[in-house]
């Protein structure tokens, strides 16, 4: 451990910061964070002496004790609208990104040494196969075009649960926040429920079952195509032999993505073929990337990301085009994108090893693929409109530009890429791209959680309880009457989230009087839900939406777990009276809305602000953190006394629960912790155990806390650490 004191100047004012090298340089971002509320992705951290930009441990452990942090946002906005492009004309990258993390003059320098060697050397090694290049990409331009046959863009249209995807799309947005999305970002959540949803619907072949008993088959070797199969493109036809019958099995490879519409099956060539289409039904501007090491996936123009994004249906991956270079260990030549507007080479998008690539291109010369590639276009385009060409060609310099500038970033360096997940596993062993199980950040971002509703929704139960204790209700009808709240909330989550309607529905213990007695109980828990009550002219009771209906989709799965957990602690209740109404049943002044930030997080699914959503569908993992990792939590408002907290297992995986861990709390915003809490020999003994904790040391007011987990419950089996949920309780005022 190394312990160092800066000062640090922002504006007008100057702070002091302990920095511990144990803690880590994103620790040091958050409290600067914590500071000045300036986020870690727009801090700008400078030595004042030397004028060296710090960006890791290394770096302030070489600069002096005096830094300035400056706002990138705030540094652009002061910057002149048109300014003199400043960059060498031998990189033709255009002016980077302010955002953008970019390598050293020196790493600079040498990437362009060793690719004007590579280039060098192509000249020689390179062969003159124009046509055999051309031969590889013109065949896929027919292929694309059946993405714009209104049939199959209908055909494929009818088998999407449209508004369940929606749904799911507008809820991702609302957990960041964001009720009042734009078109634009409706459309991108949307393409990414699309994603998710396409892998769990179609299915990857590595030998059929048998047509005829089910049971497994073995390759056999190839057979002639049937018309039937011809028809839909499928010129290769695999044979397979069963185990057990010794049936034979047909398994034709369709090139048609309506029939595949239809059989949701096959390979990494069927999945792209297939997915682009869908992407074009629903309207997005994509294409089929063909990659010459034998894959194939899709991009998509995001309209809220201003460029082109990667999207593999068969990994659920998106937006990461390192993934086969970094994750998979693919030795890339030519990745080659095909739109019915043109063909284009974005090798250089999906790789940081463009010199490796170089030399291993060698089917043709560079300027034989240029021209390849621009004949191809020319044809694409010749019935296009000036106005069109012109939409295009700009586009076409933004995407050169880009993928020069991607070439020489490094903003994916803390970004752990997962091996091939899709195929068998001897298989993926086979082709060398069998790596590690997970999609990964080790440098996560803050993330603020939108989780207010969270805590209404556990604040809502008090009054329904206590008036079973002012009506003298036992226990066990208590817990009556919360199966038929609960089983209220299943029938509106089955619903259409735009109308969602259903009754509260009496049962042979809880009579019709008895609900309508405990209505107006109801009433808070309804409005946390957005939710309202109605009595029809026969005195039916029924709920219905009051207001926003992403709202009520964000909270009813909460809602549903938060009662079967009251259900369950009531059911245990021997003596039912006012003083059993006390934490834990009662779960009151649960904290907020804060910021989060962790040692890392796993992609896309399990991040930091996960285990602050009041639902057993999410967790965080860390994917590095079995033998210590941490998450910190920086409150919105006010200092507050922690006097609880609880933690919940996870969905899987027992080795991975938290074993030993602190939780501290800072009233300088992470300058200083005091030790609030401190655990040893934890043990879940199921999953989704809620666990409940009495902080020891009372009376320290905070704005930030942290959990330091020190060690799983079985570090031997395990690299990862996760938590189902994080809850934090506040002192009564």
């Amino acid at each position: 451990m190394v312990a160092r004191t800066f000062l640090v100047r922002h504006d007008d004012s100057t702070f002091t910061v302990d920095y511990d090298t144990d803690d880590g340089f994103e620790v040091f971002q958050f409290q600067l964070f914590s500071l000045t509320s300036i986020p870690p992705d727009e801090q700008k951290i400078v030595g004042e002496d030397n004028d060296r930009i710090v960006s890791d441990d290394s770096d302030l452990a070489a600069v002096s004790e005096k830094l300035q942090l400056v706002s990138i946002t705030s540094e652009e906005a002061r910057k002149p609208e048109k300014q003199e492009e400043t960059t060498s004309s031998t990189t033709g990258a255009g002016n980077f990104d302010a955002g953008t993390s970019v390598m050293s003059d020196e790493e600079l320098a040498r990437m362009l040494q060793a690719e004007e060697e590579a280039l060098l050397l192509q000249q020689y090694v390179a062969g003159d196969n124009r046509a055999h290049f051309e031969e590889k990409v013109r065949p896929h331009i027919s292929k694309v075009l059946l993405y714009e046959d209104p049939v199959r863009q209908e055909a494929a249209r009818k088998t999407v649960p449209l508004d369940n995807l929606e749904e799911k799309a507008l809820v991702s947005l609302a957990k960041e926040g964001n009720f009042k999305p734009s078109k634009v970002e409706e459309d991108h959540a949307f393409l990414l429920q699309l994603l998710f949803w396409f892998k769990r619907s179609f299915s990857w072949v590595n030998a059929p079952p048998c047509d005829g008993c089910g049971n497994e088959t073995t390759a056999q070797g190839r057979g002639d195509a049937l018309p039937s199969e011809i028809q839909y493109g499928a010129t290769i036809v695999e044979l397979y032999r069963c185990n057990s019958c010794s049936r034979v099995t047909r398994f034709p490879r369709y090139n048609d993505p309506l029939k595949l519409v239809e059989t949701r099956t096959g390979r990494c060539g069927e999945w792209a073929n297939c997915f682009t289409l869908y992407c074009r039904a629903f309207g997005y501007e994509s294409r089929l990337v063909l990659d010459f090491t034998d894959h194939v996936w899709t991009e998509c123009y995001s309209e809220a990301l201003g460029r082109w994004m990667h999207l593999d249906p068969g990994e659920a991956i998106y937006d990461r085009p390192l993934l086969y270079e970094k994750g998979w260990g693919k030795k890339l030549n030519y990745v080659i994108a095909i739109a019915k507007d043109g063909v284009y080479d974005v090798t250089k998008r999906y790789t940081r090893k463009w010199n490796e690539v170089l030399s291993r291109r060698a089917i043709t010369t560079e300027s034989s693929v240029v021209s390849v590639l621009t004949s191809i276009t020319k044809e694409c385009r010749r019935n296009c409109t000036s106005q069109v060409l012109s939409i295009l060609e700009e586009r076409d310099n933004i995407e050169r530009e880009a993928l020069e500038r991607d070439l020489r970033s490094t903003d994916d360096a803390p970004i752990s890429l997962p091996g091939r997940q899709s195929g068998d596993k001897q298989w993926r062993i086979a082709r060398s791209e069998f790596g590690t199980d997970s999609l990964s950040s080790s440098s996560c971002t803050v993330r603020i959680c939108s989780d207010e509703h969270v805590t209404k929704i556990y604040n809502a139960f008090s009054s329904i309880l206590h008036k079973f204790v002012e009506d003298s209700l036992t226990a066990s009808k208590g817990v009556e009457v919360l199966k038929i709240l609960r089983a209220t909330v299943v029938d509106l989550k089955k619903l259409p989230y735009k109308k969602r309607r259903a009754s509260l529905k009496p049962n042979s213990v809880v009579g019709t009087s008895l609900v309508h007695q405990l209505l107006p109980s109801f009433k808070e828990l309804l409005n946390a839900l957005s939710l309202k009550s109605e009595r029809d002219s026969n005195g039916i009771l029924s709920v219905c939406l009051a207001g926003d209906p992403v709202q009520t989709a964000l909270a009813l799965p909460v809602a549903l777990h938060a009662l079967d957990e009251l259900i369950s602690d009531l059911s245990k209740c021997d003596n039912f009276s006012k003083g059993s109404l006390s934490f834990p049943l009662l779960r009151l002044n649960r904290i907020c809305s804060g910021a989060v930030l962790a040692s890392g997080e796993e992609l896309p699914f399990g991040i930091a602000t996960a285990a602050f959503d009041g639902t057993r569908m999410s967790k965080w993992e860390e994917p590095n953190g079995a033998k210590g990792c941490w998450i910190m939590y920086k409150l919105s408002a006010n200092m507050q006394e922690l006097v609880a907290y609880e933690l919940m297992s996870a969905n899987d995986a027992p080795e991975r629960d938290p074993m030993d861990w602190v939780v501290e709390g800072s009233n300088d915003g992470g300058l200083s912790w005091h030790v609030l809490d401190e655990r040893r020999s934890e043990m879940f003994d199921k999953r989704f155990r809620r666990k409940t904790y009495n902080v020891k040391s009372t009376g320290f007011l905070s704005n930030m806390f942290r959990f330091r987990f020190l060690a799983v419950r079985d570090v031997k089996s395990t690299s990862r650490l996760q938590v189902g949920s994080i809850d934090l309780y506040a002192k009564q005022n």
